[in-house]
């Protein structure tokens, strides 16, 4: 999947890419059809605040906006900062409580493509338990450590009910932000043994949970668990909003209980 690079095709990619006529563009874009079909003809050149209405008519993420922006011959609005720059040292604050507040339950600060960034005690000691020590500052991926055949899989219990629902999570992903980086990582989880198969098949019925559990089991101890997925709101740079903070929550007793031993 290729995106175009001039800005006519490109937002005629988009616009159909979000499933919109024109008539339906322009009536988000607050202009008219006429004026779509011209930019997308390549008749009209559009003004930088004509690529910001579109933009948000199309919904695209910060980071598609800039390229769309780029496209138009116009400088990127929105800045893309490391999280460890001085600026953002009031997010790093703000995410580290929120970490330490989940304590003694796991919690996780991952990007758009699962690249773990941050972890709080709860998170090392779940997966020092699982699957061994973590060597610092190790690159880690949570996607492949889930999906993937070797590290959480062999404790995850429910592991193809947990993989349809997350490879289909990264699905969309894909199709809302339409990068190669995410679109490479769709493709990785696609590869690894078992999942086209288990995405094949009909979901199960719903169980007795509001929400999907994940079930780890080894020894004789057993994780029950639920998650969730908070993001950081009204983000205006690129890096915060791929930001993702997700939780961990038991869902018995036993399993608290094996948290606040690991807490000592």
């Amino acid at each position: 999947m290729t995106i175009p690079t001039i800005f006519p095709q490109r937002l005629s990619w988009w616009r159909r890419k979000r499933g919109l006529s024109q008539l339906q563009l322009a009536m988000n874009a607050a202009c008219s059809q006429r004026h779509i079909s011209f930019l997308e003809l390549g008749r009209t050149k559009p003004s930088r605040d004509m690529v910001m209405r579109l933009s948000g008519a199309l919904d695209l993420p910060l980071r598609q906006s800039n390229e769309l922006l780029l496209a138009a011959g116009f400088a990127p609005a929105w800045a893309e900062t490391n999280l460890d720059a001085a600026q953002l040292a009031p997010i790093r604050e703000a995410l580290d409580y929120v970490l330490a507040q989940q304590e003694p339950y796991p919690a996780f600060v991952v990007d758009r493509r699962w690249n773990m960034l941050r972890a709080n005690q709860g998170a090392v000691a779940m997966v020092t338990f699982l699957v061994g020590p973590i060597e610092r500052d190790a690159a880690i991926n949570l996607a492949d450590a889930l999906v993937g055949p070797d590290v959480l899989r062999p404790h995850l219990t429910n592991w193809s009910e947990v993989v349809r629902y997350f490879v289909r999570s990264v699905e969309a992903d894909a199709v809302a932000d339409a990068t190669p980086d995410t679109a490479a990582l769709l493709d990785r989880l696609l590869g690894y043994k078992d999942v086209r198969a288990t995405l094949a098949d009909l979901p199960p019925a719903g169980g007795d949970t509001p929400v999907l559990p994940m079930h780890f089991e080894k020894g004789e101890t057993k994780l029950r668990l639920f998650t969730t997925i908070v993001t950081l709101g009204m983000p205006q740079d690129v890096t915060l909003q791929e930001l993702r903070i997700e939780s961990f929550f038991p869902m018995d007793e036993q399993t608290r209980a094996a948290f606040r031993k690991w807490a000592g």
